[in-house]
């Protein structure tokens, strides 16, 4: 009996074992988002009576075949409403941060800033440096395939939204890739990486084995996660994936979300409404500061995905992991894995075993005794 309960209880960290945890979360992310996202349907239902079959700012629904309206054209169309995909992005905002929240509160036993959200001046020098980084090398992709022949420019100060200015259409792509980064970090670095850490922190692996595998394994997830977009492959599949280690760096060597929030941020707008490149696959593009024309080798461009999926995108990656290392390097003075990543909270009232040490060999919080 013991045994069994070990294997979904850490007796000396008094909580679920991290395999739980993460299950856990899932299931209140899905308890949470459920009625949110219904919300946003039914003001989809409301304004499309509103609007007599139409919403404000797009074209008519596409004309009903003799079996009457396809489902997925309605919602394609559905999905082309910028305001739509801004109270939907919204929902996953609150989705995700109360799930976040009440995991931690009540499965973690953590207080929330401890999933990477310090907020004193050096997080947001980082998340300044973050948003830097982030533009300046979507820029250097844009001026290569510019250079190159690759992309023509079209336009500028483009609004695809009919009867809106530029400067309230590009309102809706901000305020969506501001959720975005913030949720996508909290979600997968802030609590998917740091619960693998903790739970895989035993025996011989110690904090710095548990820090890597709980990275490569964080960022299989992402990839996955974004392998259903629209265009995805397995090339784009891949390369997100070490998007993900990118976007992990950050956290990996400060301990907080900093520099991957900013740096998500930054990374999709000016890929998708600064530069007018496809982000990730889908289209949100309402409003771009330049309108392109893409052409050349997809290998390299990475076609219709966008960047991400190419040559370019997977260098720009690199590189970008590169310059965290020197940034952090010159902002602290050394370059090193945060190993409280990978340690359980302590709290003065409970017995605790340090994570790594001798005092508990063979012990995994992962799963199992």
């Amino acid at each position: 009996m013991k045994t069994i309960k070990a294997i979904f209880w850490n007796r000396d960290q008094r909580r679920l074992r991290a395999m739980w945890r993460l299950l856990l979360q899932v299931v209140l992310l899905l308890v949470v988002t459920v009625p949110l996202q219904a919300a946003v349907g039914f003001v989809a239902v409301g304004l499309l009576i509103a609007g007599g079959g139409n919403i404000p700012g797009q074209t008519g629904l596409p004309e009903p075949s003799p079996g009457g309206l396809d489902p997925q054209a309605v919602q394609d169309y559905l999905l082309q409403s910028p305001l739509l995909m801004t109270l939907s992005s919204l929902a996953l905002l609150v989705s995700i941060t109360v799930s976040v929240w009440l995991a931690g509160r009540f499965l973690d036993r953590r207080p929330f800033t401890d999933f990477g959200l310090h907020l004193n001046r050096d997080w947001w020098i980082d998340f300044g440096f973050g948003l830097v980084l982030g533009a300046a090398l979507m820029l250097a992709i844009f001026l290569v395939e510019l250079a190159a022949g690759w992309v023509t420019v079209t336009g500028t100060f483009v609004s695809k939204v009919p009867g809106t200015t530029f400067l309230v259409a590009i309102l809706s792509p901000l305020l969506i890739f501001l959720c975005v980064g913030f949720y996508e970090e909290l979600f997968s670095r802030g609590y998917q990486l740091k619960n693998l850490a903790e739970g895989l922190n035993w025996g011989p692996v110690g904090p710095r084995g548990a820090i890597a595998i709980a990275t490569l394994l964080s960022s299989l997830v992402f990839g996955l996660l974004h392998a259903t977009n629209p265009h995805a492959s397995a090339g784009s599949t891949f390369n997100i994936g070490v998007a993900g280690l990118f976007l992990a760096a950050g956290i990996l060597l400060t301990g907080e979300l900093a520099i991957p929030i900013g740096l998500h941020i930054a990374w999709n707008f000016f890929q998708g409404n600064v530069f007018g490149f496809p982000v990730s696959g889908g289209d949100v593009r309402a409003a771009t500061f330049i309108g392109i024309q893409q052409a050349g080798p997809d290998l390299w461009t990475g076609g219709a995905f966008g960047p991400e999926a190419g040559l370019l995108g997977l260098s720009a990656t690199l590189v970008g992991i590169l310059l965290t290392a020197i940034w952090v390097r010159w902002r602290y003075g050394s370059v090193g894995l945060d190993l409280s990543l990978a340690t359980a909270p302590t709290r003065p009232e409970e017995p605790t075993v340090a994570t790594g040490s001798p005092a508990a060999p063979g012990s995994t919080d992962l799963l199992g005794p």
